[in-house]
């Protein structure tokens, strides 16, 4: 698929009902909207009304006076418009159908399953393991930058540092902190990988 740049006039063409761009936009980006919904909608026929509502509520914005501002945004403006649709359609499908019907595939999960729970959670108390055996300073040092993400400035204010010997001492912490991650992990792959 061979991607468009959009301008003012493509925009302005479009509004004053052009043939040419009317027929551009509507093949474009139903060839967009089309590999979009394909993976999130079931039906044929939900797929095409919220393709043609995107379509409906694209055109009303745009004909509005000041209707898009950065009409060269208008791909990412229509993919927008296209959320708000298909989220709607979830809202709507799912008052209206029950998940218990007969028949009906389980929907899958988003989030993360179990496995993943399970290492993101071995990862992390390996973590805070090996920050409880470094030395104090290299502690707080990381706990501040990385964990708490405060402002550097401020951090080096607490450890009374300039910037340029702070970045001496991160570095010298995360060379601590790496060594001793190496060598209780070693070449262990996580959980996960295994599966």
């Amino acid at each position: 698929m061979q991607f468009h740049s959009f301008d003012a006039g493509y925009v302005a063409s479009l509004c004053a009902g052009d043939r040419r761009t009317q027929d551009h936009f509507v093949g474009y980006f139903t060839e967009l909207l089309q590999v979009k919904l394909r993976s999130r909608l079931q039906s044929l026929h939900a797929i095409e009304d919220v393709r043609q509502e995107t379509f409906a509520r694209v055109l009303t914005v745009l004909r509005k006076d000041g209707g898009l501002r950065q009409p060269e945004r208008l791909g990412a403006f229509v993919n927008t418009v296209c959320n708000h649709v298909l989220f709607e359609q979830y809202r709507s499908s799912s008052r209206s159908e029950s998940l218990d019907a007969e028949g009906r595939p389980e929907l899958p999960a988003l989030g993360a399953d179990a496995l993943d729970i399970v290492v993101a959670r071995q990862i992390k108390d390996k973590v805070r393991e090996i920050l409880l055996d470094l030395a104090p300073r290299d502690r707080s040092l990381l706990k501040a930058v990385f964990l708490d993400e405060r402002d550097r400035d401020e951090v080096c204010r607490e450890f009374g540092v300039d910037r340029q010997y702070l970045r001496v001492l991160l570095h010298r912490a995360k060379q601590e902190f790496k060594a001793e991650y190496v060598k209780r992990i070693g070449n262990q792959v996580p959980l996960a990988a295994n599966a």
